[in-house]
This record gives C-alpha cells, structure tokens and sequence, in this order.
C-alpha cells in the first residue's frame, strides 16, 4: 500500500511538472512567434515544441493556436487563455528568482539548534567575526539537551556532541574533543590528589545524567589502547556541562568535561587536570544539516565558520 501510494504522489508531482513546463513552453512560442523561434530560445527542437503544445490542448480541450504552413496565432480561445495564466507565470519566474538570490545570497535567518556546552563554549563565544562578515543575517538559536524534529521545527543547523544516530540528515563531523578529568584547587586542599587513576573511585565525583537510562555517563581512564573502567559516585547528578563545570570549580568533587570547556580554566589554574597522560578517550562534535543539494549560501558559510573555530578550539 505504501509503495503504490508512493507511486501515485510520485506520478502526481511529474504530472504537475509536465504541466507548468508546458505552459511555459506555450508563453515561449506567444513571445516567439513560431514554434522553431520557441524551440530556439528554450534549446528544444520544434516537433518537441509542437508536441508540448498539442498535449496542452488536449489537457485545457481547446485549440490554441491557428497552425499555417507560413505562420502560427492564437485563437480566441487560446489568447484568453495565455492572458489569464501568464500573470501567474510571471509570479512563479519571481519567486524562483527571489529563491534562487536567497539560496545565493547569506541574508535572512538562520535556525541553528545546539547543545548547551557547545553553545556556551564553542559557539557564542567567537560569533562576532561572523557576523561582521555577514551584517544581513540573524542567527536564531535554539539551546537545548535533545535534537528534537529537525525538519519540522525548522532547523538549518544543529550542532550537538555524540555519535549521529541514523537518520536522512547529513553528520558532518567537526572535532573530536578530548576527555579531562579535572578538580578544583579547593577540593584538592581538602579530600587529596588521587595518586593513580584507581583512586578517584575513592573521591566524589560530580556525575552527568545518561538519558538513555536512569543513571549516569560511565567513567573510565583512556592510555593508548589502555583502559581502566572507574566506579565512581558523588552526591550532585547533573544534566548539563554548565552545572557540572560550576560545581567542580566550587570544589563539589572532580568531574570530567571536554577539552575546550575547560581548557582557559586549566591556564589559569583554576582548574587542575588530573593524570594529563590518562586522557586519550575522546568525544564527537557534529553538524547536521541537509544534503549539499538543498543548501543555502547562508547554511554553507556557517557551516564554514564551524569548520574555522572548531579548528581554532
């Protein structure tokens, strides 16, 4: 059933194309004068045209031209006809136009959907060259934990950390962050610097909501091809990067975050990371998007811009 209902909308929409292509042949041959003129200007030969415009009389159920060995002219019919579809054909030239700029053109909006951590630290953060180079475009973004419907809330653009799951949106993958396993100065002074990977199962730990299950994110310990699984707890379960970089910096327990949420924060010593050569587990960033066939100057240049400032990031 669904296949030959799939069918039907599929030969309905070539049927409507061969409409519309049809009417514009006939505009072609008014403007024209003849059918070889028509053919000429629409790189057509002229049986195609005359075919085109003998299918088109026999879908309205009039005869639209007066045929001679010499010359062709409407018929009354015909002439009544071309004047009151060729207002319509103007405005779908305009529209096609007008879509055609914007698809051009970086203007209007753009609706970006993103992850709060990537927002806060990636993105916000260096928008501004961005839109320097690109005065006529807004940036609509959307921040939040899940993807949602892309198609049918509009989205451009989302940005979001993990794995694609399956689906017809195209997962271009920006950088591959790096797990950090960090703790406050403070907390340090007070519970001890763990001295092996090991001995952080000993710590409190400030833990992120896996929602897929009513627990938290696992932890482990990442050398080469070295793994060690940690089994880790702490009294604060957060569903945010935000929340969870607040509380190790308050000194609530240690936390492992991204790379470049923390990476100003290591510099400056307010944060410390601990075992630095314990830290080859990494985590994905991805832009979604559609196709390249469907996309605009405006998806393609911010597109761009993710590639630049993950790099720099």
């Amino acid at each position: 059933m669904l296949v030959m209902i799939s069918m039907h909308e599929s030969m309905s929409k070539n049927a409507e194309q061969h409409a519309l292509d049809r009417l514009g042949i006939l505009r072609a041959v008014v403007e024209a004068g003849s059918f070889v003129g028509a053919g000429e200007a629409l790189g057509l030969t002229q049986p195609a045209v005359s075919r085109a415009v003998s299918k088109l009389e026999e879908r309205v159920g009039v005869r639209l031209f007066r045929r001679s060995a010499r010359s062709i002219s409407l018929t009354e019919e015909g002439r009544q006809f071309y004047e009151s579809i060729a207002p319509h054909l103007r405005a779908i030239e305009e529209a096609t136009s007008r879509a055609g700029a914007a698809r051009a053109n970086v203007r209007g909006t753009l609706r970006v959907n993103v992850d709060p951590g990537t927002a806060q630290f990636v993105l916000v953060p260096h928008l501004e060259p961005f839109f320097e180079r690109h005065p006529e475009l807004m940036v609509d973004l959307v921040v939040r934990d899940r993807l949602g419907d892309f198609v049918r809330e509009g989205f451009d653009v989302a940005v979001r950390v993990g794995n694609p799951k399956p689906s017809a949106l195209k997962a271009r993958l920006l950088m591959k962050a790096r797990i950090v396993t960090c703790a406050s100065p403070v907390y340090l002074a007070r519970h001890g610097t763990p001295r092996r990977p090991a001995d952080i199962q000993q710590h409190r730990c400030v833990l992120m909501r896996d929602p897929s299950s009513s627990g938290h994110f696992p932890w482990e310990m990442v050398r080469g091809k070295k793994v060690v699984p940690l089994d880790v707890k702490g009294p604060l379960l957060v569903n945010q990067f935000g929340p969870m970089l607040a509380a190790c910096l308050a000194g609530h327990g240690i936390a492992q975050l991204l790379d470049f949420h923390v990476k100003d924060l290591l510099a400056d010593g307010k944060l410390v990371q601990l075992f630095p050569d314990w830290a080859d587990e990494t985590y994905p960033l991805y832009a979604y998007h559609h196709s390249a066939q469907h996309q605009s100057a405006k998806v393609r240049a911010f597109l761009d811009y993710l590639v630049s400032i993950t790099k720099r990031a």
